[in-house]
């Protein structure tokens, strides 16, 4: 399989109380966290490898570069688009966007890398 630029993938949440900065302590406000956000950024950027990769080959986050620019209150619903812009090697780019009913929410670049699943699973430490 190939990976082309272009490529793009969703993911969407109706924020709970789970997915609140109070929640996951990175805040003390009932507003959507930046760590929950930045995973549906991931999410998204996974959707869109879904159906692009063989079996023995795994994709790993490596940076994460978002702004996370208005908040999202408890019940809103939320999307994250991903699409990729550059592939330099193994290195995947995506440019990363969220919005809501009120618009922007987050923007930004998260980069993946391709590994070989085994072998990168090798390379855990059994401690």
């Amino acid at each position: 399989m190939t990976v082309e630029t272009g490529i793009r993938g969703s993911a969407s949440l109706v924020v709970g109380a789970p997915d609140t900065a109070s929640s996951l302590r990175s805040g003390d406000v009932d507003v959507l966290g930046t760590p929950r956000l930045i995973a549906l950024c991931e999410e998204a950027t996974m959707a869109a490898l879904a159906d692009e990769l063989a079996p023995e080959i795994a994709s790993i986050g490596m940076r994460i570069r978002v702004d996370h620019l208005q908040p999202t209150p408890v019940g809103a619903s939320v999307t994250a688009e991903a699409v990729l812009d550059k592939i330099d090697g193994r290195r995947l780019t995506f440019t990363v966007s969220v919005s809501d009913s009120g618009g922007l929410v987050a923007a930004g670049k998260i980069t993946r890398a391709l590994v070989e699943r085994a072998t990168f699973l090798d390379k855990c430490c059994t401690c």
